[in-house]
């Protein structure tokens, strides 16, 4: 942040303090605040959000197709390979894909199908079909939590025109607390990556004419693989 932002913000709080009758050296106010972000306090969850086992996984399956994402499930990670080669077939796209190094996707063997072109890293325009991994997935919205990092780029869930997403059943939950607190339990306290990014169907738009177009700002396709 550059110091003509730094004073900027610095104003624009100050008048938000002043309008609020709040003083800038409150320690009682702070420590309010430092109190509420360490308990990660739940917001209301909806009744749909509390849904175990099998019913979990069919609302998160039923709320993605709700949203135009199609979804497949599969036993274990042996079955991503070739689940990913017969969607591209049966889509008539090309047996080309680009993914990171996320060790889920790293495990499955994709020597069994040797037709399918794999390539590594962030995307680039030229890609029409990524895979990446979602490490975690909230059913109440049928939403998944992309992390970026070399793992799992970024630039995957947004420049190819089909995005595959892979997700583990057991990393399905209800609500969006229990989505974020996964993350805080795999990656650490403050530690969250860079950018999470949360992607609930593929990429559209009716910002013109209320005509819907799919595909304006993201991927036109996004199937999701369950494992397990």
């Amino acid at each position: 942040m550059s110091q003509a932002d730094s004073n900027a913000r610095s104003r624009i709080l100050g008048r938000i303090r002043s309008a609020l009758g709040a003083a800038s050296g409150d320690g009682e106010r702070r420590q309010a605040v430092d109190s509420r972000i360490a308990r990660h306090p739940a917001s209301l969850v909806p009744e749909r959000a509390r849904k175990q086992g099998n019913a979990l996984g069919e609302l998160f399956v039923e709320k993605l197709r709700g949203q135009k994402a199609t979804v497949e499930r599969v036993a274990n990670a042996g079955d991503i390979p070739e689940t990913v080669a017969r969607y591209l077939r049966d889509a008539n796209l090309p047996a080309r894909i680009r993914m990171g190094s996320d060790e889920l996707l790293a495990v499955a063997p994709w020597e069994k199908t040797p037709a399918l072109e794999r390539q590594s890293g962030p995307a680039n325009g030229d890609d029409l079909v990524s895979v990446s991994r979602a490490q975690t997935g909230a059913a109440e919205t049928g939403t998944l939590f992309l992390t970026s990092g070399p793992e799992n780029p970024t630039t995957l869930n947004f420049l190819p025109d089909t995005h595959i997403a892979v997700i583990r059943a057991d990393d399905l939950v209800g609500s969006y607390e229990d989505a974020w607190n996964r993350l805080r339990a795999k990656y650490g306290e403050g530690e969250l990556p860079r950018t999470v990014n949360l992607i609930s169907g593929p990429s559209r738009t009716a910002d013109i004419e209320q005509t819907m177009v799919m595909g304006a700002h993201g991927p036109r396709r996004l199937h999701v693989i369950i494992v397990g």
